[in-house]
């Protein structure tokens, strides 16, 4: 089962504190997959289609919950390779279709048009736990979550461009900082910020899916971390291994074209030291020194080494 989906059936569980939410949750989902028609004799009727299982089966629970209607329901094999099946729910009687449309504020008292279903419409959103309930909604029928352990984004496309933007200030609203984007014929609401999905996922009450994802997160960062400092460590070892390499090079072009005996004492003994025990550190080296010194006194003598040995290149090259 896709993160996606998981997310997606834990949210068809969650319900509103009151009629109030459950009105905000069923307008979330009518927006953006309802259609207001009219029949052969002019009558007004309204259906939901979906090919998502959980979406027609909260709609239908919240549809009896809220206004106790019984949806006429239909179901479809709209592909027969896939086995994948079409949803819809109708609502028919002209009472039941004015119950709803004035519930989510499209006509008013008179069954005059008030709203439409391109807005978010903010009467129905004014408290804290109406917003969660239409984000949740939305995210149920248009939403995406992509599994964290290959990346973080979350998506909500819909249609109309003012109802996007309608969403994203609802998720302002929370101190999400969704992003716009144009795709095709839809407007995308999105995240990338694994902490802005998990807070997302906090507003809409999927909270064992919010958990899954911090584990994940925690996970990654730890590997990241470890990762990290085994590339550091692998770096400096090469480093180590390289200057290494260098320093007994110029010890024994040194050795080869003017012998040690040359050599002040403290260069001499560094020098022997060093081709000795070539895998030693420079602080070790200090230490099996006569007179120990510290790391910085050791590279100091090396790099003294070096110059010698460059000044017997640039006169060995003059020469010849």
């Amino acid at each position: 089962m896709s993160f996606s989906r998981k997310v997606k059936e834990e949210i068809g569980e969650r319900f509103g504190v009151g009629r109030h939410c459950e009105i905000a949750e069923f307008t979330a989902i009518f927006n953006l997959c309802g259609k207001i028609k009219k029949d052969r004799i002019g009558k007004n009727f309204l259906f939901i289609h979906t090919e998502n299982l959980t979406v027609a089966q909260k709609s239908d629970i919240l549809l009896k919950k809220v206004f106790q209607i019984q949806a006429e329901i239909v179901v479809s094999n709209h592909n027969i390779r896939s086995g994948g099946y079409s949803y819809l729910l109708y609502i028919r009687k002209e009472t039941e279709v004015f119950l709803i449309l004035k519930a989510m504020k499209v006509v008013d008292d008179q069954g005059d048009l008030w709203g439409d279903s391109l807005r978010v419409h903010q009467r129905l959103v004014q408290n804290t736990c109406c917003k969660r309930a239409f984000l949740r909604g939305s995210f149920l029928v248009a939403g995406s979550i992509t599994n964290p352990e290959k990346a973080y984004h979350v998506e909500i496309p819909v249609l109309a461009e003012d109802y996007a933007k309608d969403l994203q200030k609802l998720m302002a609203s929370f101190g999400l900082e969704a992003k716009l984007v144009q795709r095709k014929k839809y407007h995308v609401l999105y995240m990338k910020e694994g902490a802005q999905i998990v807070d997302f996922l906090n507003v809409i009450e999927a909270h064992v899916a919010l958990m899954e994802l911090e584990n994940i997160r925690i996970l990654k960062e730890v590997r990241n971390s470890v990762n990290r400092q085994v590339n550091c460590e692998t770096a400096n070892i090469q480093k180590t291994v390289t200057a290494a390499a260098k320093q007994i090079e110029d010890i024994k072009f040194i050795e080869c074209n003017m012998g040690f005996s040359q050599l002040a004492d403290g260069l001499r003994e560094i020098a022997e030291l060093r081709l000795e025990y070539p895998d030693c550190s420079l602080q070790e080296l200090g230490e099996m020194l006569s007179t120990p010194i510290s790391k910085s006194g050791v590279n100091h003598r090396l790099r003294k080494i070096s110059r010698i040995a460059e000044a017997l290149r640039e006169k060995r090259n003059a020469y010849f």
